[in-house]
């Protein structure tokens, strides 16, 4: 998961682009980075890390220009080195800068054909390289010396053609203009929106809707499925169809965890449709357990916290805030390696005893992924005095892996991997266990009447993966990159890569 933007304004933009990274930082915290463009030279500066670090005073002054790309990142493929920090750059032709959210499903075949058909060089092992130079090609072939819009909308059709998986993108020609596209069934989010200013209107492409508030741009819509969108250097605005089959299918599990509650997706309100999973839970909770014995709803920190009151409210119980989160830990399943994710759990979550202690709680999270951290909080209820610990879940059971932009884990690293709803309780360690049923979960992100949305992709829970191509013998080979072992093998290379450098 990763977030992108790009602005074309009348001013220098490096502030706005630095501000929209912050607003974004929830979706990647692993690098960040920004390439501006003044005349027709860019500046660039991106390295590992938070925005708020990788961006000192020193780079911003060097960030000019009027029109700009940013990007921040956590690895879904690929290494996780500074080098493979966005938005990626290409000479040929005109010079083309792109960031990326989501993973190309047929990057393998994508990379051989660029290497001997296309004859053009990667430099990183990742799908977001990939794209640029699959842009760059469709681009290229058309023979111009000089390109319209027109032409970039023909590049994009030629991406939509070749290119299989999730993606939204942001691009920047030096000189020309920025433009951003998303998948035939716009699985990963992206908006535009503009903002009157004294010397012009400037326009800005971004992942979530909350990057365009907070800097006060005025929401025009979502890039519609295998839509592109084009804003010229001058600030003329042109959008066109680049698919002839498309269908709005947006991943649920934006609105489940990853996206900001104060964000529209697709003309659909996170908050409202994480509100409207407590009212479900609730109404299966009274269904299926109606002499239930639970004195106080406590959320997990922060993304259940909707859903949770939500859930209190319609059972009649009280809602406590049992937990103190320390902001400076970053997302646990997100994290290589298992001792390090059960040491960050301990750092980022504090029980507060007096609401535990000598009651029944049910503690509600947004979803429940590998299961480290669910298992550590339910034993810091217990240990806060709880005398029963129950858990719901406000999604369904995660069973399957992402293979469009989230870096969940392997299938066997999935504590809801080939075990029933009970056996996952036992291994958790609850006195109970809920989880939101899927049906209810769609209805509760589905506007009834107002949403446009075609289908969502509940390919994590249900394994009906919209492409339509993701199969077995790709699953498997998807483990064998994104298990823990895996991770740490890589992460030893990039240090020796690092040491063996400074050797030299």
């Amino acid at each position: 998961m990763c977030g992108i933007v790009g602005i074309v304004g009348k001013s220098p933009v490096n502030q706005s682009l630095y501000d929209a990274l912050l607003v974004l930082q929830h979706r990647g915290q692993d690098a960040a980075g920004i390439v501006t463009c003044h005349r027709d030279k860019l500046h660039l500066r991106k390295d590992n890390g938070l925005a708020r670090d990788v961006f000192q005073t020193r780079h911003m002054i060097r960030l000019l220009g009027a029109m700009g790309v940013g990007h921040v990142r956590y690895p879904t493929a690929g290494a996780s080195s500074s080098a493979e920090a966005q938005p990626f750059y290409v000479n040929s032709p005109y010079g083309i800068v792109l960031a990326h959210n989501g993973n190309l499903t047929n990057a393998e075949d994508l990379k051989r054909d660029l290497l001997v058909d296309d004859l053009r060089h990667l430099n990183t092992e990742s799908d977001s390289e990939i794209l640029l130079n699959i842009f760059a090609h469709e681009l290229q072939i058309q023979g111009k010396l000089r390109i319209d819009e027109q032409d970039v909308f023909r590049a994009v059709a030629g991406v939509h053609r070749r290119c299989r998986g999730g993606y939204a993108a942001v691009g920047m020609i030096p000189g020309f203009g920025v433009f951003g596209f998303r998948d035939p069934n716009a699985i990963r989010p992206l908006v535009y929106g503009r903002r009157e200013t004294p010397e012009g209107t400037e326009y800005m492409i971004a992942s979530e809707s909350v990057a365009l508030d907070t800097i006060g741009f005025q929401l025009i819509g979502d890039v519609a499925p295998g839509e592109a969108v084009f804003i010229s250097v001058d600030g003329d605005l042109h959008t066109r169809q680049c698919v002839a089959q498309a269908q709005l299918s947006p991943c649920i599990f934006e609105f489940v965890y990853f996206a900001r509650p104060d964000s529209i997706i697709d003309n659909i309100s996170v908050h409202k449709s994480r509100s409207r999973m407590g009212k479900k839970l609730a109404a299966k909770i009274r269904r299926e357990w109606s002499n239930h014995d639970i004195d106080v709803v406590i959320p997990v920190p922060d993304t259940s916290r909707t859903a949770a009151l939500q859930l209190a409210n319609q059972l009649g119980i009280s809602y406590a805030e049992g937990f103190i989160k320390n902001r400076y830990i970053g997302r646990t399943f997100i994290m290589p390696g298992q001792k390090v994710r059960k040491k960050s759990v301990r750092q980022k979550l504090n029980a507060i005893d007096l609401e535990f202690r000598k009651k029944n709680v049910l503690l509600v999270d947004d979803s429940i992924v590998r299961g480290t951290t669910s298992q550590q909080i339910i034993q810091m209820a217990r240990d806060a005095g709880a005398h029963r610990v129950y858990f719901a879940s406000a999604a369904p059971p995660v069973r399957f892996p992402n293979v469009y932009g989230i870096d969940m884990p392997a299938a066997s690293e999935l504590i809801a991997f080939g075990r029933s709803e009970e056996e996952v309780g036992r291994e958790l360690g609850t006195d109970g266990l809920i989880f939101q049923d899927l049906g209810d979960l769609i209805e509760a992100v589905q506007k009834r009447g107002k949403s446009h949305v075609d289908r969502f992709d509940t390919s994590v829970f249900d394994g009906d993966y919209v492409t339509g191509d993701v199969t077995p013998e790709y699953l498997q080979a998807l483990e064998a990159r994104r298990n823990d072992c895996a991770k740490q093998g890589q992460k030893y290379a990039d240090e020796a890569a690092i040491d063996l450098y400074n050797s030299e």
